[in-house]
C-alpha cells in the first residue's frame, strides 16, 4: 500500500457516501439551526461523517461483510439487519429520495411553475425509473466511467458555490428554530442520521476491504490501519462540503422559505450564478442522482437474489423499481418525514453494534454481550420510532416512564440501557463459562471414581 493507493481508496469511498441525495440535509440543517450553526453542525458531522468511517472500519474489524458483523448476534439478526439495510439505501428511502433531488434541482428550476403540480414529478419519475430499470438489468463500466468523472465535477460545483457564497452572502444568520433553539448540538447529532451514511457504511465496508485485498491487503491488522487512514481522507472531504453548503443555508435563511435542501441549492445557484449557472448544477446532480439510483438498484437486487437463491435479479429488480417509483410520487418532504421514525430506530441498534464491534476482543465476542445490548437498545429504539411516527402525545404514558434515562430528552436514552444490556451480558457469560467449567471438572471427577 503506498500512499497514492491510500487516497484513491479514501476517494472511492467519499464517491460511495457523496450521493446527491446526502446535499439536501446541511443546508435545511443551516437554515434552522440560524446562529447557532456551528454547534449543529458539530453535531451532524458526528452522525453524518464520523460514525459512516467507524461503520466501515467495524467490517474491516471482522474482515467481512455486514452480515457476518451482524450474525455476532445470531445468525437471522446478521440476515435480518442487513436485508433491513439494503431495503433502507435501496428502494424504501434513499433511491427515491435521490430521484426527487434529481426532479427539484434538475427539472423543477427549469420547468417553473408547471413543477409545482405531482403531475410533473409523475411524468419525470416514469422516464427515471424506466432508464434505471433499463440500465440495472445490464449494468455496464459506462455507468462507473460517468459516476467516476461525476463526483469530481459534482465536487467542484459544490466548493465554487461554496466560495461564491462565502463572498457573496453577508446577511446576518437569523435565530435557531424548532429543536435547534434549545439543543442544536442534538438535534444535529439526530438530524446526521437522515444522511443514512452510517448504515450505507456497513454495505460499503466490503468494498473497501476488497480494494485493500487487491492490493495485497489480507493480515487484519494492516487492513484495519489502512481502513482508517482511506476514511480519514473521505472524512475530510466530508466536512468541507456539509460544512460549506450548511453554512450557505444559514446565510439564506433570510432570503425565502424553503421546504427542502433541495429548493436550497437551486435557488442559490440561481442567485450566485444566474439561470445558467443553475441548470448546470441542476443537470450536474440530476445526472449524480441517476447513477446513485442505478447503482442502489443493481447492490440491493444482488444482494437479495444472492441471499435467497430462488428469486431472479431481474424479478427482484423490477419489484425495487416500482416501490421506488411509487415512493419517489411521495414528493421528497414528505419521504424525509416517513423515513424519520424507520431512522430513529435502525441507527441506535447500528451504532450500538458498530461500538461493540470495537470492543469484540475485550469480552471474547460473547454472543451474551451483544445480545444484551442490543435487545434493551432496541426497546428505547422501538419507542423513538413510535414516537417520530405517531406523535409525542400518542406515547406520552412510555415518555413518562423512560424520562429518567439519562439523554432521554436529548433522544438518545438508549445509551445507557445499550451499557448496561451489555454489562447484563458480561456477567450472564462469566456465569456460564463458570458453570461450564464446574460442569466439565464433576465430568472429570466422575470419570476417575468409576476407573478407580
Amino acid at each position: 500500500m503506498t500512499k497514492k493507493d491510500t487516497v484513491t481508496i479514501g476517494f472511492m469511498l467519499f464517491a460511495l457516501f457523496f450521493g446527491a441525495g446526502n446535499l439536501i440535509y446541511p443546508p435545511q440543517l443551516g437554515t434552522e439551526a440560524g446562529s447557532s450553526y456551528w454547534s449543529a453542525i458539530a453535531g451532524f458531522i458526528i452522525t453524518g461523517v464520523g460514525l459512516p468511517i467507524l461503520a466501515v472500519t467495524a467490517i474491516a474489524f471482522v474482515n467481512d461483510d455486514a452480515k457476518a458483523l451482524g450474525s455476532r448476534v445470531h445468525p437471522w439478526f446478521g440476515l435480518l439487519f442487513t436485508s433491513l439495510i439494503y431495503l433502507a439505501i435501496g428502494p424504501f428511502f434513499a433511491i427515491p429520495r435521490a430521484a426527487n433531488v434529481a426532479f427539484e434541482t434538475g427539472i423543477k428550476p427549469v420547468v417553473g411553475s408547471a413543477g409545482q403540480g405531482s403531475s410533473a414529478l409523475l411524468i419525470f419519475s416514469v422516464i427515471f425509473f424506466a432508464l434505471v430499470f433499463w440500465i440495472s438489468l445490464n449494468p455496464s463500466k459506462i455507468v462507473d466511467r460517468i459516476g467516476q468523472w461525476l463526483t469530481p465535477i459534482l465536487l467542484i460545483a459544490m466548493v465554487a458555490l461554496s466560495i461564491a457564497s462565502f463572498l457573496t452572502f453577508d446577511a446576518p444568520m437569523q435565530q435557531p428554530t424548532g429543536d435547534y433553539s434549545s439543543t442544536p448540538f442534538f438535534s444535529g447529532f439526530l438530524n446526521g442520521y437522515l444522511t443514512m451514511d452510517a448504515i450505507a457504511g456497513l454495505a460499503f465496508g466490503i468494498i473497501v476491504v476488497t480494494a485493500l485485498k487487491e492490493r495485497g491487503v489480507t493480515d487484519r491488522k494492516t487492513t484495519i490501519k489502512q481502513t482508517i487512514k482511506a476514511g480519514s481522507v473521505t472524512a475530510i472531504g466530508l466536512i468541507v462540503v456539509y460544512g460549506s453548503i450548511g453554512w450557505m443555508g444559514a446565510k439564506m435563511a433570510s432570503m425565502g422559505s424553503y421546504s427542502n435542501g433541495g429548493e436550497i441549492l437551486a435557488d442559490g445557484a440561481n442567485i450566485l450564478f444566474g439561470s445558467f449557472g443553475g441548470l448546470l448544477l441542476g443537470t450536474i446532480v440530476a445526472l449524480a442522482c441517476f447513477t446513485t439510483c442505478i447503482g442502489l438498484t443493481v447492490a440491493c437486487s444482488q444482494f437479495f437474489s444472492n441471499t435467497f437463491k430462488s428469486v431472479k435479479y431481474t424479478h427482484v429488480a423490477i419489484v425495487f423499481t416500482l416501490i421506488s417509483f411509487g415512493f419517489t410520487n411521495m414528493g421528497l418532504s414528505q419521504i424525509i418525514a416517513y423515513s424519520v421514525p424507520a431512522l430513529v430506530f435502525i441507527y441506535p441498534l447500528a451504532i450500538v453494534l458498530i461500538a461493540l464491534s470495537f470492543f469484540h476482543r475485550l469480552f471474547n465476542g460473547s454472543k451474551h454481550v451483544y445480545r444484551g445490548a442490543l435487545i434493551l437498545t432496541s426497546v428505547i429504539a422501538i419507542y423513538d420510532g413510535l414516537k417520530a411516527f405517531l406523535g409525542a402525545d400518542q406515547v406520552q404514558a412510555f415518555t413518562n416512564a423512560l424520562d429518567f434515562l439519562p439523554l432521554f430528552s436529548e433522544g438518545l436514552g438508549w445509551v445507557v440501557p445499550a451499557i448496561v444490556g451489555a454489562l447484563i451480558g458480561g456477567v450472564i457469560e462469566i456465569y456460564t463459562v463458570f458453570a461450564k467449567k464446574k460442569r466439565n471438572v464433576t465430568i472429570k471427577d466422575a470419570s476417575y471414581k468409576a476407573s478407580s
